[in-house]
């Protein structure tokens, strides 16, 4: 597997990422996730819709949370044909529970935890802590990718505006 060192980093120390990225125009590479109630989830399960793929560390984090609850907020507003998808690597019990508790009914989260499917195929697993680094992408109604905001630095949050300004090119 390919190994990109120093493709992100947390509060400055280097980090390896796993897997290639992808690239805008692209055809989204699916994988098999697992859904707050162990369902299985496939990305190609939302073609026909754009969706915005939000790969985060753990929802259980301050900048994470930031984020998810965000696009949650953007989601009542971008209407029925975008699904947000935030993946990490947290549990599907700690999911449910953490967006139980943040009142997150928007956005849906799933898991990655049991092969790291997503992590590999979009590029995006990091080597040293088996967690997923902060990227978003925004793939269009047919499976196409059309956005990819990588986060060098993890702690830090996504442009939202960007990624907005994504979605509403594809409407």
């Amino acid at each position: 597997m390919t190994e990109h060192k120093g493709a992100a980093t947390f509060k400055g120390n280097p980090l390896t990422l796993l897997g290639d990225m992808p690239k805008v125009g692209d055809l989204a590479p699916d994988a098999e996730l697992t859904g707050n109630d162990l369902s299985k989830i496939k990305i190609s399960d939302y073609r026909g819709k754009i969706v915005v793929l939000s790969a985060v560390p753990s929802l259980d984090t301050p900048v994470c949370a930031t984020e998810t609850r965000r696009f949650n907020e953007a989601a009542a507003k971008m209407g029925d044909d975008v699904v947000i998808l935030t993946v990490s690597m947290d549990l599907p019990f700690a999911q449910a529970r953490w967006c139980g508790a943040e009142g997150i009914d928007k956005v849906v989260t799933a898991s990655d935890h049991k092969a790291a499917a997503m992590g590999e195929a979009y590029g995006v697993l990091i080597k040293e802590l088996r967690l997923l680094a902060r990227t978003v992408f925004v793939i269009d109604k047919d499976g196409v990718i059309r956005y990819i905001q990588p986060v060098k630095e993890i702690s830090s949050e996504p442009d939202y505006g960007a990624v907005g300004a994504a979605v509403k090119a594809l409407k």
